[in-house]
């Protein structure tokens, strides 16, 4: 069902064409929408989208007075294809992308609160800062996609690009085009804070060409950057790794 949506509406039609003359056009619309609902399930939205419509283009040929034509002489016949083949079969196809969307959401969302939990957890045990910056470091690096990450204690040289509290990008004052022109080509600044102090700062560096992850993930990255800075407003300083 994951590859071709074609296949199967047209296996099953000729299935069927032994018993039309003893079948309604109802019943044999209603098969192959069972067809199309298993491609849009297993398959992607496309696929769903386009079993619909080999589902109504077999129906027509196999299924439907005249036989191996695709001319439709029934005006019942013509009712059941558009209507029913073709609107259930795309309506369910568009359900099931929604499905694994909130699926891949869902999924996405328990993983991102577990990091900040998992963090927040060793913060509030009153664990080593060396500990605390590491394992942020690493899941910054896992969830941002980088290519590599420092930590930097205490200190603002240069002006390069940063990742802001929203989840955006400023570079100097102006705010950066994520969805348009991707990371910025240098490394940025994220800076771990509390109660507006300044505390440190990880540096950065995506992969050339990388997919921005989206703003969810984005908020994530702060919010794991500001557990960093209550471990240091706790514990003291961390030495520049």
């Amino acid at each position: 069902m994951t590859g071709s949506p074609w296949p199967a509406p047209l296996v099953v039609a000729l299935a069927l064409a032994p018993f039309r003359t003893h079948v309604t056009s109802a019943n044999l619309a209603l098969i192959l929408v069972v067809v199309v609902v298993a491609v849009a399930a297993l398959g992607s939205r496309t696929a769903g989208v386009l079993a619909a419509l080999s589902a109504a283009a077999w129906f027509d040929f196999f299924l439907t007075r005249p036989y191996q034509r695709f001319t439709i002489s029934h005006g019942d016949d013509i009712t059941t294809t558009t209507l029913l083949l073709l609107a259930v079969g795309v309506a369910v196809s568009q359900l099931a992308a929604h499905a694994r969307t909130l699926k891949l959401v869902t999924v996405t969302d328990a993983a991102h609160l577990a990091r900040i939990h998992e963090t927040a957890s060793l913060v509030q045990a009153g664990g080593s800062p060396y500990a605390v910056v590491d394992q942020v470091r690493a899941q910054l690096v896992e969830i941002l996609g980088l290519r590599a990450c420092r930590f930097e204690h205490g200190t603002l040289l240069g002006r390069h690009p940063r990742l802001e509290q929203d989840g955006s990008v400023t570079v100097g004052r102006a705010h950066w085009n994520l969805d348009k022109d991707g990371w910025p080509r240098e490394e940025i600044e994220l800076r771990a804070s509390v109660g507006g102090r300044y505390l440190g700062r990880f540096m950065l560096q995506p992969e050339p060409g990388a997919v921005v992850p989206p703003v969810q993930t984005r908020l994530v990255a702060v919010s794991l950057a500001d557990h960093v800075g209550a471990a240091l407003d706790t514990t003291g300083p961390v030495l520049d790794r």
